[in-house]
């Protein structure tokens, strides 16, 4: 598990962002796609969600830390934090402020909350400008904060 890291999720991303059919795979059945990328991600129940231009998602366990490991790794500190636990549903928008992600008011903010049979991720937008990157480019560009929520990609 200490070999997983974010890299195997900004993998999957960055194919989602250069190939339709697979992003479509992706937002049906997200389990079955990354292991269609090799990923063993266990008995798993993984859930993409898209960011879009109007609408923003964020991940949060309250009850505990679930978190998508076998895909990203393990997940940072402040994740498990019982303030980030019930500050994110109750106040996503100061949480993310406090990440330096302010939203617009015209966007939606969408909090998820992971169980034990069912993790969640996020499909970040593809940033503007990145036509012409490789897979592996964009892959570079994808953090682990974009795929909780609580970040954007970097810009190339």
């Amino acid at each position: 598990m200490d070999a997983r890291s974010p890299a195997n999720g900004a993998a999957v991303v960055a194919r989602a962002w250069i190939d339709p059919d697979f992003k479509a795979r992706l937002l049906s059945d997200a389990s079955a796609a990354s292991r269609e990328m090799g990923f063993d991600i266990g008995p798993l129940n993984l859930i993409a969600v898209e960011n879009t231009a109007d609408a923003h998602n964020l991940i949060v366990c309250t009850l505990c830390s679930c978190y998508p490991r076998n895909l990203l790794g393990l997940p940072p500190d402040w994740y498990k934090t019982r303030e980030y636990r019930s500050r994110a549903v109750r106040e996503p928008r100061a949480v993310l402020r406090e990440f330096g992600l302010d939203l617009a008011e015209s966007v939606t903010v969408r909090v998820h909350d992971s169980t034990a049979d069912m993790r969640y991720m996020v499909l970040p937008a593809r940033p503007e400008g990145t036509e012409g990157l490789s897979q592996e480019q964009l892959a570079s560009l994808v953090t682990r904060d974009s795929m909780i929520g609580t970040g954007l990609p970097r810009q190339p």
